[in-house]
């Protein structure tokens, strides 16, 4: 077991996490990921520390979704070269399969060794992520790892793990989400007519070196794509890109840069991220509590009250909230209680 001296204190860690040493954000990502109350405790300090304006004005949260096979982690590396190229620090969350309990759960693909960069380079930080098995395609920790990295890094890439119709959680996290394709694949419009259409800001055709199939995919999906879903002033363009032969990917980037100052410009960025916050809260009240849970908070309602008080500290109010519940049931449960 972990003990607490083992643990780092809060805001000295936060203090070198802002500094960008690698070190510190990999130690702040694994006191994230402790499960024993302390950690808990010391989380939320931790996150408390590093919370300001910036965390709803700079940065870049991007998550990349689709389906197995179309070469996302090959793409996310093309983009990080770019980035890397033009000066920008990038930190990767990448959420891979988890593998069976037995075998201890964790990430099947380990550090994501798919993606190839020199590990040396402090300008890049890349995290691998078991999904432990949600089915939306992220792991419920990568909403407080997230926010630990937009504080340090310019762009935050979360990559899902390409289970395809059911990996709708991203769009409760990224500011801009790209959806991937590969052409000549049937699954790919399937996806896009089961709802996931509505998700993705940009769409990028991957493989596009296998010329007229990536076409034709690129123009069934332009057909596909929503006008008018969650931003009437938005084209969700349709890039043709190749990871292999690094084509269309500056195009696609100038994209993503497009669709955040167009976030921010209509003054929308930071209404995102609080929005996407709140349902964070709620989903995980919810999934560890169940709706009486949040019935003992006041409903949903008062529960988004509460979090607009304090936008920027919103995993300490989550906290608050758990042990909250914890002692509405101990208390529920005493002998005497009228529900007893």
């Amino acid at each position: 077991m972990t003990q607490i001296v083992d643990l780092p204190d809060p805001e000295q860690l936060a203090l070198r996490i802002l500094r960008r040493e690698r070190a510190a954000v990999a130690s702040g990502l694994n006191l994230l990921d402790n499960k024993l109350a302390e950690a808990r405790n010391r989380s939320a300090r931790l996150l408390a520390a590093l919370a300001g304006e910036h965390w709803l004005k700079d940065g870049h949260l991007i998550g990349i979704t689709g389906p197995p096979g179309a070469g996302k982690s090959s793409l996310v590396a093309a983009m990080i070269r770019e980035w890397r190229l033009s000066g920008r620090s990038v930190g990767v969350l990448a959420v891979d399969p988890s593998s069976r309990p037995e075998l201890g759960g964790g990430a099947l693909l380990g550090d994501r060794i798919r993606i190839k960069h020199a590990s040396y380079d402090e300008g890049l930080f890349i995290r691998s992520l078991a999904n432990r098995n949600q089915l939306g395609g992220v792991a419920n920790e990568v909403w407080p790892m997230s926010w630990l990295m937009l504080a340090c890094f310019d762009i935050v890439v979360i990559e899902t793990v390409g289970v395809g119709q059911t990996e709708i959680d991203i769009a409760e996290i990224g500011d801009t989400v790209c959806y991937v394709a590969q052409p000549a694949s049937g699954d790919t419009i399937q996806y896009l007519k089961s709802g996931i259409i509505e998700i993705p800001d940009i769409f990028a055709v991957n493989k596009a070196d296998l010329g007229a199939a990536a076409h034709k995919t690129a123009s069934e999906i332009g057909r596909s794509a929503p006008r008018q879903d969650r931003r009437e002033d938005w084209d969700y363009p349709v890039c043709l890109v190749s990871a292999t032969t690094h084509t269309g990917i500056t195009a696609m980037l100038e994209h993503c840069d497009r669709h955040r100052s167009f976030l921010a410009n209509a003054g929308w960025l930071d209404k995102l991220r609080l929005r996407h916050q709140r349902a964070w809260v709620v989903r995980l009240l919810k999934e560890e509590f169940g709706t009486f849970g949040l019935e003992l908070l006041g409903g949903r309602h008062l529960i988004g009250q509460r979090l607009s008080e304090n936008p920027s500290h919103q995993f300490a109010e989550y906290e608050r909230m758990r042990k909250h519940i914890f002692s509405r049931f101990i208390s529920i449960n005493q002998p005497g209680s009228p529900t007893t």
